[in-house]
């Protein structure tokens, strides 16, 4: 079996998905790419996820064609190919239809930065894409989905801003390993929740301050990032 550790990889992604109650039925996804093989493992499509093995993964190489597994690739593979065809540094993504970052996708609404736990994993308003027309809808429709996405980051780090809404569809996330995309999509569930509830109490909340959103930001992810303990083994 090809690329048997990303295959565990992105099963135990996908699986974190459900614990985190991020999907609903078959609804969702995440993948994992080996940059040294130019090969995407993702999930079946419609395959529920109790039953999913590694073996089960389909494997694909950046062109959406079949390398190994003998069921359908999620009907997502084209946006999660085109991210990372985009964006080179992102080894995971992982895709849900979590109810409340769905619900900010559906109003088409940024998801924006209020306080510091929001900070702490995005830097700033999650962004939402423009509407897509009828004919990119009718024509390669997850494909311009991952289009639509790579517009709207033009002028933005998709490291500094690993997530994004689809405008009336969902959110997707990213990281550098798929199981960083998972864990990025339960943190994105919980601010959107966070943001509508404090929206409600006080529709006029304003924004973080940038010295602060920055600080929270820059000390778990930048470049002398001090949160948290190295990632060295402990000794006995």
């Amino acid at each position: 079996m090809m690329l048997e550790s990303l295959r565990e990889e992105v099963l135990e992604a996908n699986l974190e998905l459900v614990r985190r109650g991020l999907v609903v039925d078959t609804f969702g996804n995440a993948s994992g790419i080996s940059r040294e093989h130019g090969l995407v493992a993702i999930k079946p499509s419609g395959v529920p996820y109790t039953e999913l093995r590694p073996s089960d993964l389909v494997v694909t190489d950046l062109d959406g064609r079949i390398v190994e597994g003998a069921l359908r690739p999620s009907s997502d593979l084209p946006t999660h190919i085109a991210l990372y065809r985009a964006f080179p540094g992102i080894g995971g993504v992982a895709h849900t239809h979590s109810r409340n970052a769905t619900a900010w996708a559906q109003a088409c609404k940024e998801i924006p930065c209020l306080g510091t736990t929001h900070a702490d994993y995005f830097r700033g308003p999650v962004p939402v894409t423009e509407a897509m027309t009828a004919e990119e809808i009718e024509n390669e429709y997850e494909w311009n989905t991952g289009q639509a996405i790579v517009r709207r980051f033009a002028t933005m780090d998709p490291m500094q801003m690993r997530a994004v809404l689809v405008a009336g569809h969902a959110p997707f996330c990213w990281g550098a390993t798929p199981a960083e995309a998972a864990h990025l999509a339960w943190m994105l569930e919980e601010v959107a929740q966070m943001a509508f509830a404090a929206l409600t109490i006080n529709p006029g909340a304003a924004a973080l301050p940038e010295a602060l959103r920055d600080k929270h930001f820059l000390r778990k992810h930048g470049p002398a990032a001090y949160y948290g303990q190295k990632n060295t083994k402990t000794k006995a």
